[in-house]
């Protein structure tokens, strides 16, 4: 699983002109299931995301969690995190799951989410959304549930 983490004022997701999530001071959070993934990988994503000390202390160091702040969250799907544009130039998605797996991993993602106790948005599985976001900072980490396998020196 992958997630692409951007730190936000506010974020929304609109479909067929009509809001269906937004969010004040917080992270957007872009997630893309891919083949193979389980419940573990979601739990990895979601402890990273609401872990990061990525908001500024009192001091303006990065100190501060989204769980410090009581961060408002904007989850979305985005199968395309999985792109492999190694050959030619149209990304190939092989390594994205399946849509209904995706799908279903990505309500259980959610779901996982919403147990934090932060305030959680999202937009619509499968959708075409268009999403708008006021960076802050601006700061977006990179996550991918495959580097919990990885050793952190080599």
């Amino acid at each position: 699983m992958r997630a692409l983490v951007q730190r936000v004022s506010g974020a929304s997701v609109d479909v067929d002109g009509r809001t269906v999530g937004a969010t004040g001071r917080g992270l957007a959070i872009f997630v893309g299931v891919g083949e193979g993934d389980e419940r573990a990988e979601a739990e990895y994503i979601v402890e990273r995301c609401v872990n990061l000390r990525i908001f500024p202390g009192d001091d303006g160091r990065f100190d501060r969690s989204a769980l410090d702040i009581g961060a408002e969250l904007l989850i979305v799907s985005q199968f395309t995190l999985h792109a492999d544009t190694r050959k030619g130039r149209r990304p190939s998605f092989m390594r994205a799951a399946a849509p209904d797996r995706a799908e279903a991993l990505f309500a259980e993602t959610v779901e996982i989410f919403r147990g934090t106790g932060l305030r959680v948005e999202t937009g619509v599985f499968g959708a075409h959304m268009a999403v708008s976001l006021d960076g802050d900072g601006p700061v977006t980490i990179w996550l991918d549930s495959e580097d919990r396998r990885r050793p952190r020196r080599g």
